[in-house]
């Protein structure tokens, strides 16, 4: 059995924005949400989700392609293996109509390989449904290649191939395709300011440089605002990573789980929604975490109660009023609430990420 079934690594995480608009609605103003009674600035978990995403590009691990051109992906594969255009064309398409059929897929490079692979075994013949059903009513032989969507759905069949990091995060669902769908191994939840926010406006002009008239503006404009210390939790199930990644026999591969921690942490710290970023500039990092390494039910902190500034700002409220949540939920759910570690980042100036790193590895 898995040493890391149930095992989870929680991050509650505070994170103090200047003016920002990180995450926008659709007419443009900061997304926002009404909790406890007051309004609440809101970034959503898709959108820093996708900033993780981005981050580990540059963090040298195996990510996958979330694209609507399944089919293009294909054909290049095939083109180089030494298929001909209109064989690899007509592959492609095929076996795109069979898995996605132009909607958004996410999709690693080792099974695009295995699928291409799998294509010039036939000779890159393939015969969809409609071909061979009509080779069959004419009384000739049913041609192997009618088998094919039964072999594609066993090379995809529990993301056997899937090798990428991101995909074993954040999952994946294909409607048309369910046996490629993959239980993301990490959570989200939409971060939230710990106090109460307004919105602000600001209003901005543009000069046209060769107009000599110098009292009027030749552009007038509005952008809405907000600064707020959000709450983030983020919780990364171990059991199900390693599951993803195909690392059944944990006791001979925790490097790769320990790998696959330090890349996602890191991007963790890392990742911060580009919206307005070159207007407003807000690019901040976090400004404390508790980490826990435990066992049993995930267990988000409300901040239902808005924290107040008092004329000291919002961190530190926010700071104590976390620390304060955790401690009444850990003594009211007794035996059921567990842990290996508990780690603090943001307090003490000698302790960095690699040390935080460092000590989640040392509890697995």
């Amino acid at each position: 059995m898995n040493k890391l079934n149930n095992l989870k690594i929680e991050f509650h995480i505070l994170q103090s924005f200047p003016v920002s608009c990180l995450n926008r609605d659709d007419v443009g103003s900061p997304k926002s949400a009404m909790i406890g009674g007051v309004n609440r600035a809101r970034v959503s978990s898709q959108c820093w989700k996708r900033q993780v995403r981005q981050v580990m590009h540059d963090l040298g691990v195996k990510l996958g392609t979330r694209t609507k051109n399944l089919a293009s992906l294909l054909q290049r594969i095939m083109q180089d293996q030494g298929a001909t255009e209109e064989q690899s064309k007509d592959c492609a398409e095929k076996i795109s109509k069979l898995i996605s059929d132009d909607t958004l897929i996410f999709i690693s490079d080792h099974e695009l390989s295995v699928l291409a692979d799998k294509a010039r075994s036939k000779g890159y013949i393939l015969k969809d449904k409609e071909e061979s059903k009509k080779e069959s009513t004419k009384g000739t032989k049913k041609d192997k290649n009618d088998q094919f969507s039964k072999e594609v759905k066993a090379l995809l069949k529990n993301n056997e191939n899937t090798d990428a990091l991101d995909i074993a995060l954040f999952g994946r669902m294909v409607a048309k395709a369910p046996y490629m769908n993959v239980e993301a191994a990490s959570s989200f939840s939409h971060a939230i300011s710990t106090h109460a926010v307004t919105t602000d406006v600001d209003y901005f002009t543009a000069l046209d440089d060769l107009s000599k008239d110098e009292n009027g503006a030749a552009h007038l404009g509005t952008a809405e605002f907000n600064s707020a210390t959000y709450y983030r939790y983020v919780c990364l199930d171990l059991g199900i990573l390693a599951h993803n990644l195909g690392l059944e026999n944990i006791h001979d591969d925790l490097d790769s789980i320990k790998k696959a921690v330090e890349t996602f942490v890191k991007a963790l710290v890392i990742a911060v929604p580009t919206a307005r970023q070159n207007t407003m500039s807000s690019s901040s990092v976090w400004d404390y975490a508790k980490i826990l390494v435990r066992e049993g039910q995930p267990l988000q902190m409300t901040f239902e109660k808005p924290v107040r500034a008092k004329g000291e700002g919002y961190l530190k409220p926010s700071i104590e009023a976390l620390n304060e949540q955790l401690k009444s939920k850990q003594k009211l759910l007794g035996s059921l609430y567990s842990y290996k570690a508990e780690l603090e980042w943001g307090i003490n100036a000698d302790y960095s990420v690699d040390d935080l790193i460092s000590g989640i590895e040392g509890a697995l």
